[in-house]
């Protein structure tokens, strides 16, 4: 018994809509296997207790890359499976029937635009918090989706809810891998936290984002506020809901995998600490993938690498592993065709005397193609980043295409009255690019976006101000994003590249065999008699 099919004598008009719904989203045939295997038998219904324990997070060892921890993240965690199942049915009923249980499907992971979803996010959170013994101040005017969410949020709850977010989606993916879980690791997302209460909360001119503490700011995000800037800046927030709601119920392949939870980890999470010596740590490629309307694979693979070798395979250049300078750079970045994210770190000077490390900052660039040697901007789409201290993401404008710059010294000495600047920019105009990367990756400069129409205006970094900043470099960073295709790609570039170097090299010694044909003679020849008439073999 299970999951009766639409197509069957009796059906009601009820059950063709909602399977109608389902299957727009490509999952009817997935909710008809899971409904089989957790129903009962006897009575086909799926018990609500069954249901809680397939969504149930209980991870008991986990670990932080967080320098402080909120304590009731844990309490939380616990009771997100339960809120979950709240959405799919009625609260006084204990089992649901197969149309119940697509339509809870339907209202949790069905088609409906991102501001519903993003609801459904905070319901969950909401419930489960509740739960959890926290205070919180969001209401909801009623049980549908779209309806008006009041009240607001603290940083610390902003906080928790990017965690149990990050926490849904490494669920998701240790389960795309394996049907074992890995110990739950949980990333620093500060940034994320500080840009929304930038842009949410009334916070003063004199607010230092290098030195706050999440936990204990009392600004208020009012509900609505923050809707709208999850909607513009983090719209992928909603699909580490859906995603995890997919994957626990494809995981249900037995009953017994489903009800006992399993004690093992997922191999050798080695690479949480190697990952956490690059500028691209997970925490920041979290924010990088909530960019997208819709995540590439290789961002979440960023996110979640199970093993150092995901981590090595991305990325194409480090300046402290590679060495400094565009020469070295390009002998990386030649030949990759595919999307390339590049971070530079830099520090601004402390006017106030302080330690110079607390204005220390990060920016990227997203190109959706390989770099090239040209004096002239080019590409056709990108982003670029404020990455740390306070996330942002600056899309496209669509008024203006000068996306990359990448110009190398030119081959041959070529006098040139105005020469091209030398090194890499994104944005602007050429000597007034919105970001640029000088020659030896020495120094950086970061324009004011009054310069740049490619991409859309914002400080990229914290007090910029609207004179340049010009600031040493630390580190630069350049991530393939791009998949194996890419990489191979650039393999076999690089031998073409290597063959025609070792032709061009190859010397045909059979010509220099005798004396009369060799360069010497010829040289001795013109020394003992320069104005002797020679003629020419054609």
């Amino acid at each position: 018994m299970g999951a009766s099919s639409s197509t069957s004598h009796n059906v009601s008009d009820e059950q063709r809509e909602v399977e109608s719904l389902a299957a727009s989203t490509g999952s009817l045939s997935m909710l008809q296997n899971a409904f089989s295997k957790l129903h009962h038998p006897q009575t086909n219904l799926l018990p609500l207790r069954t249901l809680q324990q397939c969504f149930n997070l209980n991870y008991k060892n986990p670990t932080s890359d967080v320098s402080f921890v909120v304590n009731s993240i844990w309490s939380l965690l616990d009771h997100v499976g339960v809120s979950i199942v709240d959405l799919f049915s009625v609260p006084e009923k204990g089992e649901l029937s197969w149309v119940e249980f697509v339509k809870g499907y339907v209202k949790c992971c069905g088609r409906m635009p991102t501001s519903m979803v993003l609801n459904t996010l905070l319901r969950v959170f909401c419930a489960a918090g509740r739960r959890a013994g926290l205070t919180l101040k969001l209401e909801f005017e009623s049980d549908d989706a779209d309806c008006k969410v009041d009240g607001y949020l603290l940083p610390v709850d902003v906080l928790m809810i990017f965690l149990m977010s990050w926490t849904l989606l490494w669920d998701s993916r240790t389960r795309i891998v394996s049907e074992e879980k890995a110990d739950l690791w949980l990333p620093e997302v500060n940034h994320l936290v500080l840009s929304a209460v930038m842009s949410c909360a009334e916070v003063g001119s004199d607010f230092n984002v290098w030195d706050c503490s999440v936990v204990d700011l009392e600004v208020q995000l009012p509900a609505g506020k923050f809707l709208q800037w999850a909607f513009a800046m983090v719209p992928s927030l909603t699909e580490c809901f859906t995603k995890f709601v997919n994957a626990r119920l494809q995981n249900c392949v037995a009953l017994e995998n489903v009800l006992g939870p399993s004690t093992s980890s997922l191999g050798d999470i080695s690479s949480t600490k190697v990952h956490n010596n690059y500028l691209l740590s997970r925490g920041r490629a979290f924010s990088i993938s909530l960019t997208y309307r819709t995540v590439c694979e290789e961002v979440l693979k960023l996110c979640c690498p199970f093993g150092s070798d995901e981590t090595d395979e991305s990325l194409v250049y480090k300046s402290s592993l590679h060495g400094k300078g565009l020469n070295r750079f390009w002998s990386k970045v030649e030949g990759y065709h595919g999307p390339l994210l590049i971070l530079v770190s830099a520090v601004s000077k402390n006017d106030h005397g302080g330690d110079a490390s607390a204005r220390k900052w990060i920016i990227g660039a997203l190109t959706d193609q390989g770099f090239e040697n040209r004096d002239a901007f080019y590409g056709s789409a990108g982003n670029l980043y404020s990455i740390s201290p306070v996330f942002h993401a600056f899309l496209p404008s669509g008024k203006e295409k000068n996306f990359v710059y990448s110009h190398l010294h030119p081959t041959g000495k070529v006098y040139e009255s105005h020469p091209k600047p030398v090194g890499i920019a994104f944005g602007g105009t050429i000597g007034n690019e919105r970001i640029f990367i000088d020659e030896d990756f020495a120094k950086v400069t970061v324009h004011h976006h009054a310069v740049d129409k490619t991409y859309r205006p914002g400080s990229l970094i914290p007090c910029q101000g609207f004179l340049p900043v010009e600031v040493p470099i630390l580190e630069v960073e350049v991530w393939g994003l791009g998949g194996s295709s890419a990489k191979q790609s650039q393999i076999s570039y690089k031998k073409r590249e290597e063959l025609f170097t070792e032709q061009r090299r190859k010397v045909d010694l059979k010509t220099f065999a005798n004396w009369e044909d060799s360069p010497e003679k010829m040289m001795m020849d013109m020394v003992s008699d320069p104005n002797a008439v020679r003629r020419e073999d054609r």
